[in-house]
């Protein structure tokens, strides 16, 4: 068996611990604000996030491409291909070693940062450092302090409004009529140009950014127009206080929850196997090409991966961000997800790798601090940050070692 052969089966190997990873992780982390407020089970939630995140993986992310490596280093500058071939399967076992790791002690940590940190360590050592897009590595240091801190803020914003205007309010079935309504048709609108804007299949119709906020607006007069009608027959007779509206926006919630399962598969799922691509593209013609169509074999393996991942494991990151921060309910809920999920879809638009982990933690703070600080557990919190700042460093240096291993085991 020659050495192309034996890289290509290790790197699949890699990619189904990666992906297994990222479903422990990540999948899991995009549920826990639903399971911390109780608006669905462990069980629901593992079966939702298995069920989309694989559909997500499979039917939406075929123009996944070979760039995960490219936008972090410069391949050209590597002229042997079976170095860049055994630096990206160290890079794939470092990644998904330290994200099962952080999973194992319950820590929610980005994945794309764990596989940017693992293709830059074996760069720096395969290329020096001129190799590395230092461009993008600033980016991703800028997105530790921009992610938390706006998802904190949007999360904020939105139950202070929930809480003031119809929680708090006297007139309660008045209020909630118009602004639940509100929000749900915001929820709506995030949700279509999300689609639109960031996923493959959207972006694929090639429609305008002007033509998709025209029609986010005729959508949502429509949407408010409907839930102020639905609302208010949800709302007949009831009792006033801020129970009826918690019920309310679980149902709300578990629709955003729904979406964030779909859109992690469709959109994570390059973490795993995208350096696996990287591989196959050069074992088949030599070198890495800008841009590669992956097999639908590997889609297929890639959600398996991410479903497995979080039916086995995926209940103990769910523990810590929904349960372990601050106490959740049904608002404070939705309230993280939508400050969340904008987060996500605005830096990515403007080119920001951010990462859904950082905006879904700081939603979470951001819902506990409009209670006040004693209802944050900021012990919790500190040790999750410290995760966050070794995942580059550390997948940096253990690809490093897992590269020098397979070079001097080859060479």
């Amino acid at each position: 068996m020659d050495l192309v052969t034996i890289v290509l089966i290790l790197a699949v190997v890699g990619g189904l611990l990666m992906a297994f990873s990222i479903g422990a992780n990540d999948a899991a982390n995009a549920m826990a604000s639903s399971v911390g407020s109780r608006a669905i089970t462990v069980k629901q939630a593992v079966l939702i996030a298995s069920t989309l995140a694989f559909a997500g993986a499979v039917f939406l992310g075929a123009n996944v491409a070979a760039t995960i490596s490219r936008g972090i280093i410069n391949p050209e500058m590597i002229p042997d291909q079976n170095i860049l071939m055994l630096g990206m399967l160290a890079a794939l076992l470092s990644a998904g070693l330290w994200v099962l790791l952080a999973t194992l002690f319950g820590f929610p940590v980005s994945t794309t940062h764990s596989i940017v940190g693992s293709i830059l360590g074996f760069g720096f050592v395969a290329g020096g450092p001129e190799v590395v897009r230092w461009g993008t590595m600033v980016g991703i240091v800028l997105s530790w302090i921009i992610s938390p801190f706006f998802g904190a803020l949007l999360a904020y914003l939105v139950f202070s409004h929930i809480r003031k205007k119809v929680l708090s309010a006297r007139d309660f079935v008045r209020n909630a009529k118009l602004w639940a309504p509100f929000w749900l048709a915001m929820t709506v609108v995030l949700v279509m140009t999300s689609f639109l804007l960031k996923m493959p299949m959207g972006k694929a119709l090639g429609i305008s950014v002007y033509a998709i906020f025209g029609f986010a607006c005729v959508v949502a007069a429509v949407v408010w127009g409907v839930g102020y009608l639905v609302v208010g027959r949800l709302l007949h007779g009831v009792e006033q206080g801020p129970e009826s509206m918690e019920e309310l926006f679980r149902r709300m919630q578990i629709g955003m929850a729904c979406y964030m399962a779909l859109s992690l598969g469709a959109n994570d799922v390059a973490n795993a196997i995208g350096p696996v691509a990287a591989i196959w593209v050069i074992a088949r013609t030599g070198g890495l090409a800008a841009t590669a169509e992956v097999p639908l074999w590997l889609l297929l393996f890639g959600g398996m991966g991410i479903a497995v991942g979080v039916m086995v494991l995926g209940k103990r990151v769910m523990s810590t961000v929904g349960e372990r921060i601050t106490l959740l309910t049904n608002t404070r809920g939705f309230s993280v997800g939508f400050g969340a999920a904008t987060t996500v879809l605005m830096a990515s638009n403007l080119g920001m790798p951010v990462s859904t982990t950082h905006a879904t933690v700081g939603g979470v703070v951001g819902v506990g601090l409009a209670r006040g600080f004693a209802a944050v557990d900021f012990r919790v919190l500190g040790k999750i940050v410290m995760y966050w700042l070794l995942t580059v460093p550390i997948a940096a240096f253990t690809s490093i070692v897992i590269f020098q291993l397979l070079r001097w085991s080859v060479y």
